[in-house]
């Protein structure tokens, strides 16, 4: 191996180069064009530079955790109706190299699994040892009778690694309403989270998702505000039920959607963490965010659908960078119905390529120093900031969606991103001859019985955040 000595001599004759250098280069490759040409925005209008000097400093947040043998959590979601199915393919997962599952619940059985009592979810979990891989809940409304179902399944273990995940706000954002007042739902699952926190002192309670926004089509900043916004309005509810502000803030999770523009996921991961540092700083127990990213489901096309592994890599790949604490990538077929075994393995794949062969999460902070990255974290946690103010000033969260404030920015950010046409791989930019039709499972649905999520009182709307998949009108078009 050659001495150190011997590359610093190599490099001497290279001065090091300065912005002019750079900019004369782009320049010569515009042909005339000027540099200004290259100046982009997001879709809330974050300006985005062409060339970005070296930062001064990286932001001073506290990263994930460094373990070397397992970098992040990787999640594998399940949604197939039929508990029994759902049971085989947690398990299959799990030895397959995921780490922990999420069961989404649905009693329709139409969007997840039909879970209506505690023995359904006994049926789905057969087999998943609670003490050794975290099991987390995706149950709406539902949320806080699932909680007491997974925990029953716990047995009073205080080993057990429960994810709860009770997040009324997102079910209430999504579909416009709630069975009851919205302000009685936050009160059913801050007291059932209290009631379970001191018999599982590892489970996480709360997951204050801004998914639902980006989904929506929103901006990076709004997802965050709303994001913040959450874990305030849960940490207050569970403070008013009896737990400390410690034992609050540590029973959240933050949900951010992570997509195929990596610098924009890497920068808005970070800038979470700079965000819940602040807010933990200020309620008096300073401590670092549990980020769960799970991949966008707006990005995914329906059209040349094997494109999507690209897009789920790049956005396992921000994820990762970024420092989320767990990952969950969806299949590259799920525009199309439920994945197949295959779509499923392709999914825990791709995360364990990225950490065990490249070796991703081997530093705490890759992105730290870069300009553009510092700048990016930095413009989106003050968006973030400014748009988290406004929603506290209306009422909190609940009070916002009410009014129309969090869909109105969802909105401008819409309307934004449909004024340039878009460039979708396999749809409106290099569309294959030829279909290549992919597998999906499309099974026959039971309802299964299951208590209502009503709470008494009147019920609540707000104007929905309805999902949507961005090259859906240009596969209509076609």
């Amino acid at each position: 191996m050659r001495p150190m000595a011997d590359f610093a001599s190599l490099t001497a004759a290279f001065p090091p180069a300065q912005d002019s250098d750079w900019r004369a280069l782009v320049e010569k490759t515009l042909k005339g064009a000027p540099l200004d040409s290259l100046r982009r925005a997001t879709a809330e209008g974050l300006p985005i530079e062409p060339l970005y000097p070296m930062a001064q400093a990286p932001a001073a947040f506290t990263p994930r955790p460094h373990d070397v043998e397992r970098a992040w959590d990787l999640r594998i979601v399940t949604a197939h109706p039929d508990p029994a199915r759902a049971n085989r393919e947690i398990l299959a997962d799990l030895e397959g190299g995921a780490a922990s599952a999420l069961v989404r619940i649905d009693p329709t059985g139409a969007t997840g699994v039909a879970v209506g009592s505690a023995g359904d979810l006994a049926r789905s979990l057969e087999g998943v040892l609670l003490e050794l891989a975290p099991v987390g809940l995706d149950a709406g409304f539902l949320g806080p009778k699932a909680a007491d179902w997974l925990a029953s399944l716990a047995k009073a273990s205080p080993r057990a690694k429960l994810l709860f995940h009770l997040d009324p706000l997102s079910a209430f954002a999504e579909s416009g309403a709630s069975p009851g007042p919205i302000e009685s739902h936050l009160v059913s699952a801050a007291t059932v989270a209290a009631r379970l926190a001191d018999t599982y002192p590892e489970a996480r309670l709360f997951l204050a998702s801004g998914r639902v926004v980006h989904e929506a089509g929103g901006g990076e900043a709004a997802e965050l505000a709303f994001a913040m916004a959450a874990a305030v309005a849960y940490a207050k509810a569970v403070v008013r039920a009896g737990l400390s502000m410690e034992q609050a803030l540590r029973g959240v999770v933050i949900g951010l959607a992570a997509d195929a523009d990596y610098f924009l996921v890497i920068a808005k991961l970070r800038a979470a963490r700079l965000l819940w540092e602040r807010i933990a700083e200020a309620c008096g127990a300073p401590m670092p965010a549990m980020i769960e990213a799970c991949s966008s489901r707006r990005m995914l096309t329906a059209k040349d659908p094997w494109t999507n592994m690209l897009r789920l890599t790049a956005a396992g790949f921000g994820a990762a960078v970024g420092g989320a604490d767990a990952v969950v990538l969806g299949a590259f077929t799920d525009a199309l119905g439920l994945p197949t075994a295959f779509g499923r393995r392709q999914s825990r794949n791709t995360q364990l390529v990225l950490m065990e062969e490249a070796h991703i999460g081997r530093v705490a902070d890759p992105a730290a120093g870069s300009g553009y990255v510092e700048a990016l974290t930095d413009q989106i946690a003050r968006a973030a900031w400014a748009q988290f103010q406004a929603i506290e000033a209306a009422g909190g969260l609940a009070a916002a969606l009410s009014a129309g404030l969090v869909v109105e920015a969802v909105a401008k950010a819409r309307t934004a991103r449909e004024a340039e046409p878009p460039k979708i791989v396999g749809v409106t930019a290099f569309p294959p001859a030829q279909d290549a039709p992919v597998e999906v499972e499309r099974p026959s649905p039971r309802a299964v019985e299951a208590p209502s999520p009503r709470l008494p009182g009147p019920d609540s709307a707000c104007p929905p955040l309805t999902p949507i998949r961005l090259a859906q009108p240009h596969e209509a078009a076609q």
